[in-house]
């Protein structure tokens, strides 16, 4: 086998080894590998930029979630509403 075939991964290895990276699963090998193919690859690279967003977005979610009381009246609005339109 050539030097190029083992330094050289394809895409969608790339892409595993950045999905692995995510998760802290990634051997040294395959960090380097992933390295060396962003270096050439500007899809990968996309990839693996919004692979870094989902995870940081994912790890400090700014979800402000209703209480039960509140998601209760908007459910008998909206299913009074309904039953409005359905009338006409």
């Amino acid at each position: 086998m050539k030097w190029k075939e083992k330094v050289f991964v394809s895409c969608d290895d790339a892409n595993h080894f950045c999905d692995k990276n995510q998760y802290k699963e990634a051997s040294l090998l395959e960090k380097v590998l992933l390295n060396v193919h962003l270096i050439y690859c500007s899809a990968c690279r996309k990839y693996s930029s919004r692979n870094g967003k989902l995870t940081k977005h994912f790890k400090n979610p700014k979800v402000i979630s209703l209480d039960f009381n509140t998601k209760e009246r908007m459910q008998e609005e909206m299913k009074k509403v309904l039953q409005e339109e359905s009338m006409k």
